[in-house]
C-alpha cells in the first residue's frame, strides 16, 4: 500500500492508511510482550498446572506447565530449575506477566518456532492448494528440526526469500541461547510487519499533525459517527467487546433495505479502524441492522473480512451467530 506512512517517534509508533490512524502505540516503559528472557522456577503449583518463575520483576510470571501445542519438544520441570520463556501477556492489575516456553521467532515471512515441530499456514490464506502448497514447503525447510508458521506474505516469495529469513531466524535463535538475547522494538515489528503489504513513507521523530491528532482523541470515545448518519457504539466488557450498529440520522433515500446496507457497510470499514486503533482484543460480537437477505447478509461478512484485511494482527470472523450477530476474534498483541 502505497499510501500507508509510519511515524516512529521517542514516544510513540503510529500507523496511517490513506490518511486514517489504524494505529497508536504508546510507548511505555517496561512493556517487553514478546521479549525472551532467563527465568528461574520459584514455585511449582500442581493443582493449579503451572509454575511461577522469578524474571527479574517484583511479581513472579505465570507459567502454564502444558502448552498449547501437542508438538511441544521440551521436558517437564522443577523447582530451582534456570528457564527460556518468552512474554505473551504484560502485567495487569495484580497478576503477573503470562509466560510461555514455547517460543517463538517471528520474520516477515515467516514464524520460527524452535521448541515444537508444527508445521502451519496462516488463517488468512484460504485457498485449498496454496495453503497445500506453503504446508509442504514448509515442511520441507523445517525438515522435522523446528516448527514453521507460513505468514500470508510468504504467498508471494520466492523458495530462495524464504530460506534466507529462515536462516536469519535461526541465528537469532542461536544468540539466544547463547545468551545474546535481543527484543525487537515497536518500531522493529511495524517495519517487519508492514513491510510485506507496503510502506510509502517512514516518518521518523515526527510530531502526528492535528488532523491524526483528532483521530487519536476520537477513537477514546464511545460512540464514532458513519459518514450517512449512522453510528457504532463500542463497549468494553470484561469477557469481550461489543459493537453495535445503528441507522440513527441516517434517513437513506426512503427504501429501507438500501439504507440498512449502505450502514452495515459503512460501519464494516469503521469497525475495522477503530479495532485497530484502539488495540481491541479476545472475542468481538457484532450487532448489525438486521438484514432479512441472505445475501445482503453475504455481503456484510465479505466487507467486514475485506475490511481487516489490512490488519498485521490475526484475526477470524466466525460469523453469525444464532441470534444474527457477528462474531470475530481478534488475537491479543502488545498491551496499549
Amino acid at each position: 500500500m502505497d499510501m500507508r506512512e509510519i511515524y516512529l517517534h521517542s514516544e510513540f509508533c503510529a500507523v496511517v492508511e490513506e490518511g486514517r490512524l489504524v494505529e497508536y502505540i504508546p510507548l511505555r516503559a517496561g512493556d517487553q510482550t514478546g521479549q525472551i528472557l532467563w527465568g528461574k522456577v520459584n514455585r511449582m503449583m500442581p493443582a493449579l498446572e503451572a509454575a511461577f518463575v522469578d524474571i527479574g520483576r517484583k511479581r513472579d510470571g505465570f507459567l502454564p506447565l502444558r502448552e498449547n501445542s501437542r508438538s511441544f519438544t521440551e521436558g517437564p520441570l522443577r523447582s530451582g530449575d534456570k528457564v527460556l520463556v518468552q512474554i505473551r501477556k504484560e502485567e495487569i492489575g495484580e497478576k503477573g506477566a503470562y509466560l510461555s516456553r514455547d517460543l517463538s521467532l517471528a520474520g516477515s515471512y515467516l514464524i520460527l518456532m524452535p521448541r515444537n515441530r508444527h508445521i502451519g499456514v496462516s488463517a488468512r490464506i484460504e485457498d485449498p492448494e496454496v495453503r497445500t502448497k506453503l504446508m509442504t514447503l514448509g515442511q520441507e525447510l523445517a525438515g522435522q528440526r523446528f516448527g514453521l508458521v507460513m505468514r500470508e506474505a510468504a504467498v508471494h516469495q520466492e523458495r530462495d526469500a524464504l530460506q534466507q529469513e529462515l536462516e536469519e531466524l535461526i541465528h537469532q535463535w542461536q544468540e539466544i541461547q547463547a545468551g545474546e538475547i535481543s527484543s525487537l522494538t515497536v518500531a522493529d515489528e511495524l517495519l517487519r510487519d508492514y513491510g510485506p503489504r507496503g510502506i510509502g513513507r517512514i516518518r521518523r521523530e515526527e510530531a502526528l499533525p492535528p488532523d491524526l491528532l483528532r483521530q487519536w482523541k476520537e477513537s477514546e470515545n464511545r460512540r464514532i459517527q458513519l459518514p450517512h448518519g449512522g453510528n457504532i457504539v463500542i463497549d468494553r466488557c470484561e469477557a469481550m467487546t461489543v459493537i453495535d450498529v445503528n441507522s440513527a440520522s441516517d434517513a437513506g433515500t426512503g427504501d429501507h433495505r438500501a439504507t440498512t446496507l449502505r450502514t452495515n457497510l459503512e460501519a464494516c470499514q469503521e469497525i475495522a479502524i477503530q479495532t485497530r486503533v484502539r488495540n481491541l482484543s479476545g472475542i468481538l460480537i457484532i450487532d448489525f441492522i438486521d438484514m432479512d437477505e441472505a445475501t445482503d447478509q453475504d455481503l456484510v461478512q465479505q466487507t467486514l473480512k475485506e475490511a481487516f484485511g489490512q490488519d498485521r494482527i490475526k484475526t477470524v470472523i466466525h460469523g453469525y451467530t444464532s441470534l444474527g450477530l457477528m462474531e470475530m476474534t481478534r488475537k491479543r498483541a502488545r498491551t496499549i
